[in-house]
C-alpha cells in the first residue's frame, strides 16, 4: 500500500459532506485524511453516530477558521418519538421507561413546542461529549456516574411541527450552537406527561452551509485526488477574506 500513497494534498477549503449513520464525525474526518492524503483536516459541529446530514470539513489553511465555523447556527430535521424514554435521550441508549401516549393530541403537541422557541436552558444529557472537570460526561456515564450538571443557554430560532404521525412527531428547527436536539425532545415528553426520546436526526444546514449538493461516503470513494478540490465550497476564498 506504500508504495501506491498519494502525494501530499496541499490545497485548502470547506468540502460539505453528507455524514452517513453509523460514522462518526472522527470517522468522517479520517476517511479524508486517508483517501486522499490530507495533513491538516478537522470538522465544524460534531454528529451523534445515529445522526446524518452536514458535516462541514476543513482542508488545510481553512483549518484556522474551524472555530469560527463551528459556532454557526444549525438546522435540523428531527422525529421525535412519544411515549418513550432512554438513558440517552436517542435511540442509542437503554430504555429506561416506556409510558401511555394515548391521550396526547396534535393540539397539545404544537401547544407545548410552541413554548420551546427563544432564548431557553438546557441541561446537557449525560451521554454527550460535553466536559465537566475534564472529564467528558460519557465517560463518566460509561463508568455508572450521574454527575450535576449545569444548564446552558442556548436560543432556538425557529421550531416547526411538519407532521403528527403519533406516537412520532416530525419537527424542523433552527437553533444555536450546542443545542441537543434529543434533549429538547426528552423535555418535551417531560412537559406532555408520556415522556418523549429522539428517534432520528439529520442535520440540513450550518450557518451559511447547506447538505444539499454536498458529497457523500459513496462519490468520495470514488472521487481521484485531483479532483477533491473541485467539490470545495466554490466561495470559499472569498468569504475567508471577509471575515
Amino acid at each position: 500500500m506504500g508504495q501506491d500513497r498519494l502525494p501530499p494534498f496541499e490545497r485548502s477549503g470547506v468540502l460539505l459532506v453528507d455524514k452517513p449513520k453509523e460514522w462518526t464525525s472522527h470517522d468522517v474526518v479520517n476517511f479524508f485524511r486517508r483517501k486522499f492524503n490530507i495533513a491538516k483536516v478537522g470538522h465544524c459541529g460534531t454528529l451523534d453516530p445515529a445522526a446524518t446530514g452536514l458535516l462541514v470539513l476543513v482542508v488545510g489553511q481553512a483549518t484556522k477558521l474551524a472555530q469560527r465555523l463551528s459556532g454557526q447556527d444549525k438546522t435540523y430535521e428531527a422525529t421525535m418519538l412519544l411515549g418513550t424514554e432512554t438513558d440517552s435521550q436517542d435511540m442509542d441508549g437503554e430504555i429506561i421507561a416506556e409510558k401511555d401516549w394515548s391521550a396526547v393530541t396534535p393540539e397539545a403537541v404544537a401547544q407545548v413546542v410552541a413554548r420551546f422557541t427563544g432564548e431557553l436552558e438546557q441541561t446537557p444529557p449525560m451521554v454527550s461529549a460535553k466536559k465537566i472537570d475534564g472529564k467528558r460526561l460519557y465517560e463518566l456515564a460509561r463508568q455508572g456516574k450521574v454527575v450535576d450538571r449545569e444548564p446552558v443557554k442556548i436560543t432556538v430560532h425557529s421550531f416547526a411541527i411538519k407532521e403528527v404521525r403519533l406516537p412520532q412527531v416530525d419537527i424542523v428547527l433552527e437553533c444555536s450552537k450546542g443545542t441537543y436536539v434529543r434533549t429538547i425532545c426528552h423535555d418535551i415528553g417531560a412537559e406532555l406527561g408520556c415522556g418523549g426520546t429522539l428517534f432520528s436526526l439529520r442535520r440540513t444546514k450550518s450557518g451559511v452551509f447547506s447538505v444539499e449538493g454536498s458529497m457523500t461516503i459513496d462519490e468520495a470513494r470514488e472521487l481521484p485526488q485531483e479532483a477533491l478540490a473541485d467539490r470545495f465550497w466554490n466561495d470559499y476564498g472569498q468569504w475567508a477574506q471577509q471575515q
